[in-house]
């Protein structure tokens, strides 16, 4: 089982986990030192340039890993797939090489609800990440069905379970995998702030009972998988790196060297 955070490169993250007045090209250096694995989420935005990816790759030894989330032509606007698909995997080529890419998270938006030509949608974008497992987040609770688990597992596309406040329509807290890999992203449980939208939805820590409810669930998972990704979304104020840490200690996990 690794855990990590979702994304690293955070200003409100010097003096609470980063010491102060570190450079920002030294954040990763830091990090690796204390988690085995991170997503990135920069790609959603942006397509960089693929001498960003080759930094990257050189700056973590081989045993570090990386999800990278999925632009947003795939997961949102869901146009212009071919020019941005290859543009996407020309861009995390370098990565993908140095063998530490081990999947991209596609997080679809709570407006795309179940259908058959949505499912499809999704079963049919898998052409696009043909080098590394594809793991698909939902929002929206019409996908937890019998029906789109059974089709992602016969596609061989992973399941990502997430944690998010218990509110009317949002996916709720399984732990379900359709792949030998359970992937779990726990985004916080704020409903005053999460249909606002922007990064105050993910200011929440969670409490040691809450942690305790997906150790379960965890324990339950780690039966019918050979490996487990468990990241903390509530990166603000660094409350991600906290939760990771109180997690750890659950699981009888060291934090870091």
């Amino acid at each position: 089982m690794l855990i990590g955070t979702s994304g690293y490169s955070f200003d409100d993250w010097e003096g609470v986990f980063y010491p102060p007045g570190l450079p920002k090209g030294k954040r990763l250096d830091f990090y690796k030192d204390h988690f085995p694995v991170t997503e990135i989420n920069s790609t959603y935005y942006r397509i960089p340039h693929p001498a960003v990816f080759f930094h990257i790759a050189n700056k973590v030894g081989d045993e570090f890993e990386f999800l990278v989330k999925t632009h947003r032509s795939f997961t949102h606007d869901r146009k212009d797939l071919d020019a941005k698909g290859k543009e996407f995997n020309d861009a995390i080529k370098p990565l993908l090489e140095s063998g530490k890419l081990k999947g991209y998270t596609a997080q679809f938006p709570y407006s795309f609800k179940y259908s058959p030509a949505n499912l499809d949608y999704i079963l049919n974008g898998k052409i696009y990440f043909k080098d590394a497992p594809l793991f698909v987040e939902f929002r929206h609770d019409s996908w937890d069905r019998p029906e789109v688990y059974q089709a992602l597992k016969a596609n061989d596309i992973g399941f990502c379970s997430v944690d998010e406040p218990a509110l009317p329509g949002l996916f709720p807290p399984k732990a379900i995998a359709t792949n030998d890999v359970g992937y779990i992203r726990l985004h916080g449980r704020n409903s005053a702030n999460w249909w606002g939208g922007g990064g105050d939805r993910y200011d929440y820590l969670y409490s040691e009972k809450e942690l305790k409810e997906w150790k379960i669930k965890i324990d339950d998972l780690k039966s019918r998988t050979n490996k487990i990704y468990l990241f903390f979304n509530n990166c603000h104020l660094g409350q991600a790196v906290r939760n990771a840490r109180m997690f750890m200690d659950l699981m009888q996990m060291d934090f870091g060297k």
